[in-house]
C-alpha cells in the first residue's frame, strides 16, 4: 500500500506540473508572457515538493529519478515504475489540456499546440538542434545539483521546495525562448505524443539531453560534493 501511494503520488504530482505549467502557456500565455509561464513551472514543482515530498519524494521527472538511481538513491524497480506512472500523469495532463482547448472557438492544434517543446522550427525563437540540445544538458545539470544540494542532510531543513521551485523558474526563464524549457522528459512526452507532428519527431532531443545532463550532475555530486552532505 505505501508502495501504491508513492505510484500515486508521482502520478498526480507529475500531472499537476505538466497540466498547470503548459496550460499556463496554452491558456494564458499572451496574458503572462514568458514570465508568467516560468513561475506557473516553478511555483507548481514547489507546492507539489510540500504537497507529496513526505509520499514519494516529488520526483515527477524521469531526469530526476534516473539521476537519484545512478546515485543509488532509490532501488532500480522503482525507479521503473516511477518514470511509467510520471509519464502517465504527463499524458494525462495533455488529454485533458486538449479537452479543455478544443472549446476555444479557433482553436487549432497544429498552429497553437500545447505547449510542447522544440528546436528549430518548432523553437520559440528558432534555435538549433545543437543549441537546443546543449541548453537541455546544462539546465537540467543545473537543476538536478540544486535538487542534491537542497535535500542533502547539511541543508537547512524544509526548504527544498522553495529552492527546487525557485530553480526550475529561473531555468524556464532562460530556456523558455530556446527549446520551451523541458528538463523533463515526462512534460515533453506528454504534449508531444498529443500533438504529434514536429513535436514528436523532436521528442527525442528532450529525453535524451535531460538524462544526460541529470547523470552527469548525479556523478558530480557523488564524487565531489556528497561528503558535504548525502541527498535524502
Amino acid at each position: 500500500m505505501d508502495d501504491m501511494k508513492k505510484y500515486l503520488a508521482e502520478l498526480l504530482g507529475t500531472f499537476v506540473l505538466v497540466f498547470i505549467g503548459t496550460a499556463s502557456a496554452v491558456v494564458a500565455g499572451k496574458h503572462i508572457g514568458f514570465l508568467g509561464i516560468a513561475l506557473a513551472f516553478g511555483i507548481s514543482v514547489l507546492v507539489m515538493v510540500y504537497a507529496i515530498g513526505q509520499i514519494s519524494g516529488c520526483h515527477i521527472n524521469p531526469a530526476i529519478t534516473i539521476a537519484m538511481l545512478v546515485n543509488g538513491k532509490i532501488p532500480a524497480k522503482e525507479a521503473i515504475i516511477y518514470i511509467i506512472v510520471q509519464c502517465i500523469g504527463a499524458i494525462i495532463a495533455s488529454l485533458l489540456l486538449l479537452t479543455i482547448m478544443s472549446g476555444l472557438p479557433g482553436y487549432d492544434l497544429a498552429t497553437n499546440g500545447l505547449g510542447q517543446n522544440g528546436y528549430g522550427t518548432g523553437s520559440p525563437d528558432g534555435y538549433s538542434l545543437s543549441s537546443g540540445f546543449i541548453a537541455e544538458v546544462v539546465l537540467t545539470f543545473i537543476f538536478l545539483i540544486v535538487i542534491f544540494g537542497a535535500t542533502s542532510k547539511k541543508a537547512p531543513a524544509g526548504f527544498a521546495g522553495i529552492a527546487i521551485g525557485f530553480t526550475l523558474a529561473i531555468i524556464h526563464m532562460v530556456g523558455i525562448p530556446i527549446t520551451g524549457t523541458s528538463v523533463n522528459p515526462a512534460r515533453s512526452l506528454g504534449p508531444a505524443l498529443v500533438a504529434g507532428g514536429t513535436a514528436l519527431s523532436q521528442l527525442w532531443l528532450f529525453i535524451v539531453a535531460p538524462i544526460i545532463g541529470a547523470i552527469i550532475a548525479a556523478v558530480v555530486w557523488k564524487y565531489l560534493f556528497e561528503d558535504s552532505g548525502s541527498p535524502a
